[in-house]
């Protein structure tokens, strides 16, 4: 990102967002580094795979920590200094998840669902601003998602995470509502989901999950 787009040398800070104290110790170390944040991306994200009630409750509920109480904490913090500033923006990275249930990811979609729907009422409130808040949906990330399980991304499906940003990137500057940075069966395939009875989208959805092996996870070291 910073070839692409400039910028100074990047200020790490280490938390784990899925805590109750992970976001304000990124918000305190920023006030302590006097440094002022332009665009907010809210990308940490995770999720559980298997059947919900097979699968252990915790890694469910770092899931529902990580992908909307640490979102919701930066973005209430963060976002009113944006506003007091009249300037700047918020991407919220979803998923193509977001528009449909989705067996043996149901935790995950859920939550993905939540960004989605949180994002756009965002937007909405903040119109005049000059705050932009976009929300993301990208499909499937060459990334290690499912590390620590015997499910598997199939490369060839898979789009890199570098793409992603850019594109991710490029509709937020052309001040896009929403962004599907993926390929483009990936926002084709958000639409059944606003088409059929949501039933009809749980069974097919479930039906390619369980295609995948999703409904038999194991956990593997």
């Amino acid at each position: 990102m910073r070839e692409r787009h400039g910028g100074p040398a990047a200020e790490v800070i280490t938390a784990d967002l899925a805590t109750p104290d992970g976001p304000e110790r990124v918000l305190r170390e920023l006030r302590d580094r006097g440094l002022t944040v332009d665009l907010l991306l809210n990308n940490a994200g995770a999720g559980s795979v298997g059947p919900f009630l097979g699968r252990p409750l915790e890694p469910q509920l770092r899931t529902v920590n990580l992908n909307i109480s640490g979102l919701l904490v930066l973005t209430h913090a963060i976002g009113n200094e944006l506003v007091a500033c009249g300037s700047g923006g918020i991407i919220n990275v979803s998923s193509g998840a977001a528009f449909q249930p989705m067996p043996y990811q149901a935790s995950y979609a859920a939550t993905k669902a939540f960004v989605l729907s949180f994002s756009e009422a965002l937007a909405e409130e903040l119109r005049g601003t000059g705050v932009h808040v976009m929300a993301a949906h990208p499909g499937a990330i060459a990334t290690g998602f499912f590390d620590g399980t015997s499910a598997t991304i199939d490369p060839r499906a898979a789009d890199t995470p570098a793409t992603i940003a850019a594109r991710t990137l490029d509709d937020y500057a052309r001040r896009r509502a929403a962004s599907y940075p993926g390929r483009a069966v990936n926002r084709v395939l958000t639409w059944p989901a606003r088409l059929l009875p949501r039933t009809v989208v749980a069974r097919l959805s479930g039906a390619f999950n369980r295609s995948q092996g999703l409904h038999e996870i194991v956990d593997v070291t």
